[in-house]
């Protein structure tokens, strides 16, 4: 999943010193579970609250997860803006391997459609968010810039992301941007999820 701001005010018009572009490091994991839950637009709290311990915050469950290295949801895998020390965007995006042979299915009815739409061998947009307040500078845009040049240096040709088709203003800029419909599936609903209805679909940009 992935939430976009808009394009409306141009990114340089925000003092160029407040604001820097980096590979994430193990510090910001808690910073970037607060913005993967924005960017997932539920799906994330729906896993994380699986795998909480008891009385632990979701954020603090997509934390522990983020902290870890070697895994596909790692900080190692975000890059993050920070203005003034404090980080305000994040972007997570590694390569989709075709899972092990033998390899289990989903078998959790909410989480099935998202497996069936995974891409192997993109470079897959697991989730892009920004701060409210700082939406519309074209942060998010500059991220997006940063993780399809990642692609292109890992070799990998094609940019994927799942987005709701409920989510309108995410959906307008990636087809702006040139992203295609690939595939979809219908949502199962779920409490968790921001959209309850409609279909999550899988877009993809060559670059």
């Amino acid at each position: 999943m992935a939430l976009m701001d808009s394009l409306s005010r141009p990114f340089d018009r925000i003092d160029p010193g407040s604001l820097t572009l980096r590979s994430a490091a193990v510090a910001d994991a808690p910073a970037i579970a607060r913005l993967f839950l924005i960017a997932s637009d539920g799906l994330a709290a729906y896993i994380w609250q699986r795998v909480a311990t008891p009385g632990q915050s979701l954020e603090d469950a997509g934390a522990a997860r983020y902290a870890r290295t070697g895994v596909a949801f790692s900080f190692e895998n975000c890059l993050v803006v920070e203005r003034n020390g404090e980080v305000v965007a994040m972007a997570h995006a590694f390569p989709m391997d075709a899972p092990s042979p033998g390899a289990e299915a989903e078998t959790d009815p909410v989480l099935r459609p998202y497996a069936e739409l995974e891409d192997y061998g993109s470079f897959y947009l697991a989730g892009l968010a920004v701060d409210e307040p700082m939406r519309g500078w074209g942060i998010g845009t500059r991220l997006l810039n940063a993780v399809i040049s990642r692609a292109r240096g890992r070799g990998l040709r094609r940019v994927s992301l799942i987005c709701f088709d409920g989510n309108r203003d995410a959906m307008r800029l990636y087809t702006r941007r040139g992203f295609h419909e690939m595939d979809r599936r219908s949502i199962v609903p779920h409490p968790c999820l921001h959209y309850t209805d409609g279909d999550a679909i899988l877009l993809a940009k060559v670059v």
